[in-house]
């Protein structure tokens, strides 16, 4: 299989098919196409072109498409959609898939939508999990799985999941519930198979299944598919009834999601934005951590203004202010990524005043060295005098430490109280150990030289 090129080529083709209605010849190109291949063709037409797209294509295809598509796009384009056609749409997809597409719209497009659905317990389904929050292991569950009766032969089990796994795209795992729902175990395809006809399915289950709580947080059911290596995880309510299960690629979704916010965060960008969007969506992502840099910046340059006697006897150390500033800001954020990191997979072990020690030796290695090589080249090609030199090297360890433990500290406190560590990375972490670091530089540097 040739693996699929976008071209421009192909985008102006595409268009002049639309422009012209050659629906026909626009058929059987796109039936060649993967459903992921022509979502990002979407991506580069206009709305009424996509729409077009959308409208000419089976309600097969076209609910694998809406899918992969960007969500501001994928909103667009619905909203050139009759709730009939989205209803139709939405039909093809597992209830995880459908509810994470129509939670976009409005309550009462929704609303809408659901009552256009045929298949009634389809409907029912998503409105189930519409009701949790997205980030929750009920939000992102599919209702779409094989069960089995723990009083079924292995004959009358087979037939049973033959009628049940029509409704399922993929079987990962087949699970075992008693007479009141309750997840029991799961079923082993090999000992199914081998089995003999007349087994019950209580002879041959295994009891040990792990499962994850409809209430859980996304990111314990990554940690448990994650350390399990689990290719889909069943959830469960309170009492233990099974209500749906949790696929490996729902989970990575997720992930993915997680990392580029994390990601926008430690750059200092506070909404979900894209290089093409408008001006002032683009504005209010980023102004408000530029905004906090600018305020540490007055706030350091405020400092050195206080300290002004000393440029008149020790001139040269303003010429260090720069590597102050960039090595508190470089420290701080790398203890923070690591801190942040080792949250996010539970990885991070011990107390805080364990985490913060361990840190302060490391910031001390690090402080030497670098401090070292910064007060032999001071001396012998800025030509700072021993004094000087001395007390750029002492600040410059002195500074390592405070940011360390500023970049460490912070995370976790944040963690602590149920607000993403990831707001403390990048300018949050760099602006406030600037201020610091200046600050301890002029501070240690009048008490050496006693200017």
């Amino acid at each position: 299989m040739i693996p699929f090129k976008l071209s421009e080529e192909l985008i102006e083709q595409i268009e002049h098919l639309i422009e012209t209605n050659g629906d026909v010849t626009l058929l059987d190109m796109m039936e060649d196409f993967h459903y992921a291949d022509i979502a990002e063709i979407i991506h580069e037409l206009n709305l009424d072109e996509a729409t077009y797209i959308i409208k000419l294509l089976d309600s097969e295809k076209t609910s694998d498409i809406l899918t992969e598509l960007d969500e501001d796009i994928r909103e667009q384009i619905l909203g050139n959609l009759s709730a009939k056609e989205i209803a139709e749409e939405i039909s093809e997809l597992d209830t995880d898939d459908a509810a994470d597409i129509i939670a976009e719209l409005p309550d009462e497009r929704v609303n809408e939508i659901i009552a256009q659905i045929d298949d009634k317990d389809h409907a029912r389904h998503i409105v189930e999990l519409l009701r949790y929050d997205e980030d929750s292991a009920g939000g992102l569950m599919a209702k779409e799985l094989v069960r089995v009766r723990e009083t079924w032969t292995v004959a009358g089990c087979v037939r049973k999941m033959r009628a049940q796994a029509q409704n399922v795209t993929r079987v990962h795992s087949v699970y075992v519930v008693d007479k009141n729902d309750h997840l029991i175990g799961r079923l082993s395809l090999k000992d199914l198979l081998t089995a003999e006809a007349k087994s019950n399915i209580s002879d041959i289950y295994i009891p040990n299944v792990d499962s994850v709580n409809v209430h859980d947080t996304a990111e314990d059911v990554a940690r448990i598919m994650q350390k399990y290596d689990l290719e889909a995880v069943p959830v469960i309510n309170d009492a233990g009834v099974l209500l749906g299960r949790i696929t490996v690629d729902d989970i990575l979704d997720f992930i993915r999601d997680e990392a580029d916010e994390d990601y926008r965060m430690a750059a200092g960008i506070s909404q979900v934005v894209e290089a093409d969007d408008n001006l002032l969506k683009l504005t209010r992502a980023r102004l408000p951590w530029l905004l906090i840099g600018m305020f540490g910046g007055l706030g350091a340059a405020s400092i050195i203004t206080g300290f002004n006697s000393i440029f008149e006897t020790f001139p040269k150390l303003l010429v260090f202010v720069p590597l102050i500033q960039a090595t508190a800001g470089n420290v701080g954020v790398q203890s923070s990524a690591i801190v942040v990191q080792g949250l996010a997979n539970d990885s991070l072990k011990g107390n805080i005043a364990g985490r913060l020690l361990k840190e302060c030796a490391l910031a001390i290695i690090n402080g030497l060295a670098i401090a070292t090589v910064v007060l032999v080249i001071s001396h012998f090609f800025f030509e700072t005098t021993y004094l000087e030199s001395v007390s750029i090297g002492v600040a410059i360890i002195a500074v390592i430490i405070l940011a360390a433990l500023i970049g460490t500290f912070i995370p976790i406190v944040l963690d602590k109280r149920g607000i993403d560590p990831a707001v403390a990375t990048g300018p949050f972490i760099t602006t406030s150990n600037d201020v610091f670091g200046i600050l301890t530089y002029f501070l240690i540097a009048k008490l050496i030289l006693g200017f």
